[in-house]
């Protein structure tokens, strides 16, 4: 029986701590951080240092987390932080380290002097990528501008080499007088039907009309 009284009591404990827990968490205190708060804070990390963040809560006598002290010193109560006025040289180091990180504020942080990750989060969303998307857009269709141009730029060449092939050929019939070389050739149609010399005879033309009957008549 010594062995099942041993549980229950340790069950009874941890009940107990998980219900002390719970009311601890329900009385911290996570509502806006006041000058005096900030103060106290101040002062005990200026004594003990920023760590262990738990002790320092107790310490400063603040009925707040560990984690909430922590993140209040990192983001406004650190000495050489800075904050708004985001250069245009920090800003095109947060894109390019946004290209090779991703969305890992910590370390983009960590490569800008007495910027914190929280503000650089905040700037990223709110702005800066709002400002990439919209100069994509532009240079997408200013993109598709200039494929337009190159195209009408190649109509408008092809149509003037036509131009000047037609002009050359123009120019070149009214050199040779209007008539191609191989109209020099002449055509007389009278001399062609004159029967009157010794080969073409009157009899020569009657056995061909007559040669041209049998063939029909075929």
């Amino acid at each position: 029986m010594a062995p099942l009284a041993d549980r229950s009591v340790k069950k009874k404990e941890k009940l107990m701590a998980s219900v002390a827990n719970e009311s601890i968490k329900k009385d911290i205190n996570r509502g806006a951080w006041t000058a005096e708060e900030d103060r106290k804070l101040a002062e005990s990390i200026e004594i003990h240092g920023a760590k262990k963040w738990k002790t320092i809560a107790v310490k400063a006598g603040l009925n707040r987390c560990g984690k909430s002290c922590r993140l209040r010193w990192l983001n406004y109560l650190r000495p050489n932080i800075k904050r708004g006025n985001i250069s245009d040289q920090e800003e095109d180091l947060i894109i390019r380290l946004h290209k090779l990180l991703g969305n890992r504020w910590s370390l983009i942080a960590g490569r800008l002097p007495g910027r914190t990750d929280n503000e650089i989060k905040n700037y990223w969303n709110s702005y800066l990528s709002k400002k990439i998307s919209q100069k994509e857009k532009q240079s997408g269709g200013s993109k598709r501008d200039g494929s337009t141009r190159s195209r009408t730029e190649k109509i408008r060449v092809i149509e003037t080499v036509n131009h000047e092939e037609v002009r050359k050929e123009k120019k070149n019939l009214s050199s040779n007088g209007g008539h191609d070389q191989d109209s020099n050739f002449s055509f007389d149609v009278d001399e062609f039907f004159d029967f009157s010399t010794d080969l073409y005879t009157s009899e020569w033309v009657s056995r061909f009309l007559e040669s041209e009957d049998g063939l029909c008549e075929l």
